[in-house]
């Protein structure tokens, strides 16, 4: 925990130098009052229901990260909190990529609730994953734009896909985060056609709010 006389364990006041008071950087051992106490520092008041799903998502990070920054919880709310109806979920990836093998992509999803487990190739790992995703979900969107970004620093960063896809009119905005970048770009891909896919199923939208 936290000592109550702050100045037993600062040198100096971290506000005089411009950063925030107490910013604490959280880990594998930070427990759910930590969280939720960050969360409410970065601005954002979730329900219980909320935390708890944003909580386990937060260990699982915490396992692979020695250090869990605020980029990358930010990243944990927009993906598991900001989202629409999940008709398709990744329940598993695997890659096989090399100078000299064929990129290829095995991928279990789940859809309605019901496992389905496809592969597929492509001139590239991610090219493979998105190209073995269409196939099993039938979908046949355009993507239109596909951006990679280190959210935070170090080797064990975690990275920040977002792809922008397109469908007879539908323009939806995916974004996925994970260390694994092969991960984070099919979690990305699927979050983009889960909001295509609740686009195209309210039609009562006019065309100026046929993005998500």
């Amino acid at each position: 925990g936290v000592l109550k006389h702050r100045m037993t364990y600062e040198i100096m006041d971290p506000e005089v130098i411009g950063l925030s008071s107490n910013k604490l950087v959280l880990g594998k051992h930070s427990g759910r009052h930590a969280l939720k106490k960050r969360i409410a520092d970065l601005g954002y008041e979730l329900k219980e229901e909320d935390l708890n799903r944003l909580f386990k998502r937060f260990k699982d990070l915490a396992d692979k990260k020695k250090e869990v920054l605020d980029e990358d919880l930010e990243a944990l709310v927009a993906e598991e909190i900001l989202r629409v109806p999940d008709k398709y979920m990744l329940d598993y990836l695997n890659v096989v990529t090399g100078t000299v093998a064929v990129p290829t992509a095995t991928v279990k999803l789940k859809i309605d609730g019901v496992e389905a487990q496809g592969a597929g190739f492509g001139v590239g790992p991610i090219d493979a994953t998105f190209n073995t995703i269409a196939k099993m979900t039938r979908t046949r969107s355009n993507l239109v734009r596909f951006t990679i970004t280190a959210i935070s620093g170090g080797t064990d960063a975690q990275g920040e896909v977002t792809v922008r896809l397109q469908e007879n009119g539908y323009v939806a905005l995916g974004k996925g985060a994970d260390p694994d970048i092969f991960i984070a770009s099919a979690k990305a891909y699927i979050n983009g056609l889960n909001r295509l896919e609740y686009l195209k199923t309210h039609p009562s939208l006019d065309m100026s709010e046929r993005r998500l």
